[in-house]
């Protein structure tokens, strides 16, 4: 666990014409899409009627700027093969960018965050927590409304980078620090969710479901929730089967 997120995590993304970062909210098809971790920190990427595509981590080079929700960033351009291959899977045109620099990244939102942290290519903060039963608690809901077909739902729908078992359904509402192995966190704010939830992401078909239910059952804020943005206290090694314990 790195200042800014996982080693490794969100540190890619793709830059529209204009460097606006693109995501499933405009290309769902980027669900199909997989990239897996290559040595050395590239990316294998592979797409439905795509061919493999190997590539490595841009050395030090011309940057270019992009922006993320209103963020600007210089990030390194990743090279034409790459950006064929995605013109080539999506039709239009985009460039693939890396950002591994700690100078470059961006501030988190000074109204959670403490001066001098920063984030990478994540919509806002360094890791995204999530629990089994709070998906199971969501899925009853969806299961006792109108359209109970449209659950369950599973947890790729949500993206986190480290889901929790064993608590009671929204517990981590209630956490504002805790500690996952040797790692310790402050938990920031409510994860507000968007319309890549309602992605399949293995058809990349959308539907209504969760936002619906969490619109009736989730609200906080103005912005419909599910997870926990956390920001780490100092970096450590999170590890598979690590016990999650609440500092509050």
């Amino acid at each position: 666990m790195e200042p800014w997120g996982l080693a490794g995590d969100r540190r890619w993304m793709l830059a529209d014409a204009a460097g606006r970062c693109v995501t499933q909210r405009e290309q769902p098809r980027l669900a199909l899409a997989r990239a897996e971790s290559s040595p050395g920190g590239g990316l294998l990427l592979t797409a439905p009627g795509m061919p493999l595509l190997d590539i490595a981590v841009p050395g030090p080079s011309t940057t270019v700027p992009v922006h993320i929700w209103g963020d600007k960033v210089e990030a390194v351009p990743a090279g034409e093969a790459a950006a064929a291959w995605f013109a080539g899977y999506l039709g239009v045109e985009v460039t693939l960018v890396h950002l591994d620099d700690p100078g470059r990244r961006r501030p988190i939102d000074p109204d959670y965050a403490l001066p001098g942290e920063t984030v990478s290519f994540a919509d806002g903060f360094p890791l995204l927590v999530t629990t089994e039963a709070s998906l199971a608690a969501l899925n009853a809901l969806i299961a006792a409304g109108d359209h109970p077909g449209e659950g369950p739902l599973p947890m790729d729908r949500f993206r986190p980078n480290a889901v929790i078992a064993g608590t009671d359904a929204w517990a981590e509402d209630t956490w504002t620090r805790i500690r996952i192995g040797e790692v310790e966190f402050r938990v920031v704010k409510p994860c507000g969710r968007c319309v890549v939830t309602t992605t399949d992401q293995d058809t990349a078909l959308r539907g209504r479901e969760p936002l619906r239910t969490l619109a009736r059952h989730r609200r906080f804020g103005g912005r419909l929730v599910f997870g926990q943005n956390l920001v780490p206290v100092r970096p450590g090694t999170l590890r598979v089967g690590d016990a999650l314990l609440s500092m509050d």
